[in-house]
């Protein structure tokens, strides 16, 4: 079934106009990856509602000094910048716009040029100074009209200075929001690194001590730790106790007496002990050699972590941001306070700029004064989620301490392989084992469930899973109902309580037939829970599925790769086919963050007509300076318009004024390493909440939602049960019948130059940190 929505029920930003006005947009503070595409998108989405948009070249210094810092933005300014990390437009630290002199200076220039909205790219700090200019602002004017330099009309004209704020930061260090842009392409430099550490650590035995950015916050080295099964972790908001050198000695040697042939420990730099001494990369290797013996390298990152190019995440992350801020700016009236821009769950929301500011500034006064559970809460629940894990998952339980249990858990991957399957599995077998329970091992799907290839799995066979891509259980499409019989008999045999399905559509589908079976068979009478793992993103009852932010960026960098390898030639478009079966959302968001000028999916039907205007459309834009252009075609968006069709389309029309390549990317979008933050915590919620509730007295399960799906759903981990997801399921063409991220599909086309629609129904309200902190902190 198409998606189809009903205008009458949405709101869109045609009536916001943006005629008349002018934006200023500057990235102030220590540069981060994705800051340039939150800067395009500023001046794309500015440019399309009619304003000006100025950028402000070197941050607060630029718009003190004024002149030649200030230039006006075009269009093509901004190609060929989304793919490029740190900032084009300069970031410096300013001294000037500290003092009161400064800030009437930059206000001098601002007015001159009719600015009144400004977009500010940078930490609390660059913020915070935002919103002290904002609150100044009608003082300066008056000032600037006393000494002669503007006029009282020009004053009148200008009278309200509106600020929205998005926070680049590779640090993560913000409140209110879950991610900062440049996070995620840091985390995937520090994980790249521990990649490539790991074999030279295995070959010489070593130990490794690397060294994180986190001068103030540990969220690098707490998910990177999480992230790469780090043996120990050191960051600020949650300093070790006391005799901590003796437990993290103890463990490494444990480690080593298992088997494991190296170890790692990641340290943030602004790492401490519980009396406020820091603790050094340096201290911690002299401590391992010392008391360990232990052959011990340090590694200091430094500002590799801010280097290279954005992820996938980040570009998508500040385009998304980038759009809403221009909105934010034109429904903003004199009243309104300045507000930052923030990512809640999957969904963009507004909250008060300084709300943020002091919830951040309550962190690190928790710190100082030693209330470290408290600055862990404040961090926010995604934070205190990612750390409990970690606990749980590295840390293991002798024997004695662990609870008991007689329960049995099978654990399967069903489907396609997905990048973060094998990183899953470990969660699921050591939150387990920490339980007491028994966690098994099937391999190869149901098929191989129905050939009893099933094993005791324990706490050391997982150890180094994180990293590995594809599915080291084995895994296949197999459905279950032609085995039923055979599976139902293994459940007996091994005294399966429970069932934890990872995969894709197939796991999904196999979840319906084992519920259907219980009638037949009491052995299914068991809790199920399915988590979805597939690079095609298509399973109804969540938005994300593990597997898909990997495959996008395996997409996002091989289209890097065929634009650069252009550079010199004349121009060129490049046709791309994308994997997804007929989910469109790797060629959609892919496009989105590739900057791709078209992306076709089924979801959204084309004919001849719309692909003739897509030509026409590049074709003008080629006559411009720019050079290149980028399709993405979804593998089964049409059964006739093919990819080798669109390529000749192409090539034929835009004759003369640019030649066409295509690229079938196949399965190396499966094949990447797993880099799947935040999903370790989805795992134990899931093992926590409710599977192992279920196991009181006898296990027997046969209600409705002792088989669910967990999944995503804007701003929240849900259980559904499957039986219900039916409805909303079209299982001709294994997708969802309604799917967010076609939303996203009018930004992508406003950002190369469509005239369209975009739904902003969701935007426009402005939230309060206050009111989302009582809520998670209830959650928790």
């Amino acid at each position: 079934m198409k998606a189809k929505d009903s205008l009458d029920t949405k709101k869109f930003f045609e009536n916001l106009s943006g005629a008349g006005k002018s934006i200023g947009v500057l990235t102030s503070g220590g540069d981060a990856q994705g800051m340039n595409a939150a800067v395009r998108a500023v001046v794309r989405m500015g440019i399309y509602v009619g304003a000006k948009v100025y950028f402000i070249h070197e941050g607060y210094q630029g718009m003190v000094d004024g002149g030649d810092n200030i230039k006006e933005a075009s269009w093509e300014s901004v190609s060929s910048m989304l793919q490029v990390g740190g900032t084009v437009i300069g970031s410096a630290r300013c001294k000037d716009f500290r003092t009161h002199e400064g800030r009437l200076r930059a206000a001098l220039n601002l007015v001159q040029r009719g600015i009144t909205n400004l977009c500010v790219i940078g930490g609390d700090g660059s913020l915070t100074g935002a919103n002290l200019f904002r609150e100044e602002w009608s003082g300066l004017l008056d000032e600037l009209v006393q000494s002669g330099q503007i006029s009282e009309e020009a004053a009148q004209t200008h009278s309200a200075l509106h600020i929205v704020g998005m926070v680049g930061s590779i640090d993560n260090d913000f409140c209110g929001t879950d991610m900062t842009i440049g996070t995620d392409s840091a985390l995937h430099r520090i994980i790249e690194v521990v990649d490539a550490i790991m074999t030279t650590a295995q070959s010489h035995q070593r130990t490794f001590v690397l060294e994180v950015m986190g001068r103030h916050c540990g969220y690098l080295a707490l998910v990177s730790a999480l992230a790469c099964g780090a043996d120990w972790v050191l960051i600020p908001e949650m300093p070790p106790k006391d005799g901590w050198e003796e437990q993290m000695c103890h463990k490494l040697s444990e480690s080593r007496l298992r088997g494991s042939r190296l170890n790692i420990i990641i340290v943030a730099e602004g790492a401490t002990d519980r009396h406020g001494n820091p603790i050094s990369s340096n201290t911690v290797k002299d401590l391992v050699v010392r008391c360990l013996g232990f052959d011990t390298r340090v590694t200091i990152l430094g500002h590799v972590q801010r280097g290279g190019t954005p992820s996938a995440f980040d570009r998508i992350l500040a385009s998304r941001m980038g759009v809403e801020a221009v909105l934010a700016l034109l429904e903003a009236s004199p009243g309104t306070p300045a507000c930052v821009v923030s990512l809640c769950g999957n969904q963009a929301v507004r909250l008060p700029l300084m709300e943020c500011v002091q919830m951040t500034q309550e962190v690190q006064k928790a710190m100082d004064e030693k209330r470290f559970e408290e600055a862990v809460k404040l961090r926010g629940r995604s934070f205190e989620n990612n750390l409990n894990t970690y606990k749980l998952l590295s840390h293991r339980k002798i024997d004695a301490e662990l609870p008991r249990s007689s329960f049995n858990v099978a654990v399967l991957n069903v489907g396609a392989p997905a990048a973060g399957m094998n990183a899953a599995v470990r969660s699921a077998v050591r939150v387990g084992i920490t339980e007491g329970h028994t966690l098994f091992a099937v391999n190869d799907g149901f098929e191989g469930f129905s050939k009893g290839q099933i094993k005791e799995i324990k706490w050391g066979d997982v150890g180094g899973w994180t990293g590995q891509g594809g599915s080291l259980l084995g895994t296949k499409r197999t459905l279950p109902a032609k085995h039923i019989d055979k599976i139902a008999e293994q459940m007996r045999i091994h005294n399966i309580n429970a069932l934890l399905v990872i995969g894709g559509f197939e796991a999904y589908l196999g979840l319906l037939e084992l519920q259907a079976a219980r009638s037949k068979h009491a052995e299914l009478c068991v809790p199920m829970v399915m988590v979805p793992a597939t690079v095609s993103n298509n399973i109804p009852g969540s938005d994300l599925s593990i597997g898909a932010d990997t495959a996008l960026n395996a997409i996002t960098d091989t289209c890097d790769r065929i634009k650069q390898s252009a550079s010199g030639t004349k121009r060129r478009v490049f046709i791309i086919e994308t994997m997804g079966g007929y989910c469109g959302y790797l060629a959609t968001v892919g496009g989105l963050a590739a900057g791709a000028d078209a992306a076709y999916i089924y979801e959204e039907p084309f004919d001849i007509r719309d692909l003739q205007s897509n030509v026409e459309h590049l074709t003008e834009k080629m006559k411009t300076s720019i050079q290149r252009g980028l399709v993405l075609r979804n593998e089964n968006c049409s059964e006739n318009y093919t990819t080798d069709f669109i390529y000749q389309l192409y090539s034929e029309e835009g004759k003369g004024v640019f030649d066409c390549r295509k690229n079938v990317l196949g399965h190396m979008q499966q094949c990447y390493y797993a880099y799947i933050f935040g999903h370790f915590a989805l795992l134990v919620d899931f093992v926590q909440y409710h599977i192992f509730v279920c196991f009181v007295g006898r296990v027997f399960a046969n209600t409705e939602d002792s088989a669910c799906l967990l999944g995503m759903r804007r701003r929240a981990l849900v259980f559904q049960p499957v039986i219900q997801l039916k409805d909303e399921t079209d299982f001709v063409h294994r997708i969802p019948k309604e799917q967010w991220w076609l939303r996203l599909r009018p930004l992508m086309k406003i950002l190369a130059k469509y005239k369209t629609s975009y739904d902003v129904s969701d935007s426009g309200q402005l939230e309060h940190i206050v009111r989302l902190r009582a809520k998670d902190i209830s959650a928790i």
